[in-house]
């Protein structure tokens, strides 16, 4: 099933609305339903009696002239007010035990069990009914002409049998709103409702193993009785059959759809989450194991949705590639060496403005200062692995392998000391950039540790930006960085004199941006 017309009927069909209509409308949708389902699974019993007991079960002639008060007066009397009277006893009674839902508010667990078991409710009403209606005309049959008696009481007992069966699925469609809410309110009550293996084998009792027991009942009542004839035996055995191949095939159909439909909500719910919305949840509205299914796949859905939570929450606190090596390879201490090229950027006179400005603009100025880092080293495959209070260590090259991490951090550091004076003019920083072979892992402890990288080009990197807070470009790059990176980020660069920095044994040289200084 497409999953947008899933969302079209959250309840499986459409004639049951949405779960987020209001109490009015969903009080007159049940109760016209319900109403509906009622009336229709009697008319089709009465039809069922009329057929059977015209035509179809041999035994008395029930045309004859001294049935007529009964055909035409006392029997239809009497099923207008049977009908008129269960029909609107039954539609108040749910309504009365579905107050909960027009009142729009939580059921108490007696109300949720009482939504959850009206359909049986509802059946056993029926069948309380047609039972009265059995010992009330087979009385006033048997009364005219005692040969009816066992002409009567069958069709009777299987028009009953037809109601009882439509009535339950009828109902149960019915009602499927209540049950979702009553469902959604708690936790599911401890309560037999009638499995799917109970359903199916309900539906092939009514359907078929009633009609087939009255093939036999007739089969018998034949072969004992002297006045019925070959041509009623196979008019007899034709109805029945008939009967049973279109209602049982009818009731099957029904409880099909009904199984079926949770299902259909689990799988346009799979469908959505794949596309990546991870926000789907399911209405719960089958009061059997489909119901499970329905709730089980909404707890995994709201599992989904934590660990995307905490994924990216992880992702935004050591950065996503180092995230998602850590998902798909369990963290363990120690690293290895790998060939990466880093850059350090520092703010130029924080302490003149954090002594100067009050603390919220500070952060302010600095949270603005890093969107423009983070954004540029995101957009050139590098990863901010640290912030230091107003300095930041970009790192390219690991954990995730990149063809250029020298020129992609080179370009990157360009970039930031392009966008840097016009989207935040009020700081100014420092850039040092410089490549080669370090460690990468984790470092710490097994109960906390990070994922950093640790040699000489981290070191060196420091020691440049410190360099270039007194350099006019505040951009300076070791020229081994400029050396291996590829061409067309070399020709942005020229080599400049020696220095020995701060720490290193070894004079560093120089390399310097040919786009322009940085800007005042």
């Amino acid at each position: 099933m497409d999953p947008r017309r899933s969302a079209d009927r959250p309840l499986g069909s459409r004639l049951l609305g949405t779960s987020t209509e209001t109490p009015r409308h969903r009080r007159i949708r049940v109760q016209t339903l319900l109403t509906t389902s009622l009336v229709g699974a009697n008319l089709i019993g009465a039809a069922v009696v009329a057929v059977l007991v015209t035509y179809v079960v041999p035994g008395p002639e029930m045309l004859d002239s001294e049935f007529r008060f009964l055909n035409f007066v006392f029997v239809p009397v009497y099923l207008a007010i049977a009908l008129l009277v269960g029909t609107i006893k039954g539609t108040r009674r749910a309504l009365h035990s579905l107050q909960w839902i027009v009142q729009d508010r939580t059921p108490t667990e007696r109300e949720r069990l009482t939504a959850l078991t009206m359909p049986w409710r509802l059946t056993r009403m029926q069948i309380g009914q047609w039972t009265i209606a059995l010992v009330i005309l087979t009385t006033a049959y048997g009364l005219v002409n005692p040969q009816t008696l066992p002409k009567v009481g069958f069709t009777i007992a299987f028009g009953g049998v037809t109601v009882c069966a439509f009535s339950h699925v009828f109902s149960e469609f019915a009602l499927r709103p209540a049950a979702a809410r009553a469902l959604e309110t708690g936790i599911r009550p401890d309560v037999r409702l009638g499995g799917v293996v109970g359903r199916t084998l309900l539906a092939w009792i009514l359907g078929t193993g009633v009609p087939v027991a009255g093939l036999i009942l007739v089969a018998a009542y034949s072969s004992v009785s002297k006045d019925t004839s070959p041509t009623q035996l196979t008019i007899s055995i034709f109805g029945l059959g008939a009967i049973t191949l279109v209602f049982g095939l009818l009731l099957i159909l029904l409880n099909a759809r009904a199984t079926v439909a949770p299902i259909r909500s689990v799988k346009a719910g799979m469908s959505r989450i794949e596309d990546g919305h991870l926000d789907t949840e399911i209405v719960v509205y089958d009061g059997t194991e489909l119901g499970e299914l329905q709730s089980g796949f909404n707890r995994m859905a709201d599992g989904l949705r934590e660990r995307e939570r905490i994924r990216d929450l992880f992702g935004r606190h050591v950065g996503h590639d180092v995230a998602e090596a850590a998902l798909v390879t369990p963290p363990t201490l120690g690293g290895e060496e790998r060939e990466v090229a880093v850059f350090f950027v520092d703010l130029v006179g924080s302490t003149e403005l954090a002594a100067t400005c009050p603390p919220g603009e500070v952060v302010h100025l600095l949270n603005r200062f890093f969107e423009v880092v983070v954004d540029e080293v995101d957009h050139h495959g590098g990863f901010v692995n640290k912030f230091e209070g107003d300095a930041a260590l970009a790192i390219f090259g690991a954990p995730r392998d990149l063809d250029d991490a020298p020129g992609s951090a080179l370009a990157a550091a360009r970039a930031i000391r392009r966008r840097l004076p016009i989207e935040v003019p009020e700081c100014r920083a420092a850039i040092g950039v410089a490549a080669g072979t370090a460690v990468a892992g984790n470092v710490g402890a097994r109960e906390r540790f990070e994922y950093t990288v640790i040699g000489d080009p981290v070191n060196e990197a420091a020691r440049l930006s410190e360099l270039a807070k007194s350099d006019p470009d505040a951009l300076l790059a070791s020229s081994v960085t400029v050396e291996l990176a590829k061409p067309c980020e070399a020709q942005n660069w020229s080599t400049g004199g020696l220095v020995v920095l701060r720490g290193r044994p070894t004079p560093t040289r120089l390399a310097h941006a040919i786009d322009g200084p940085f800007p005042a």
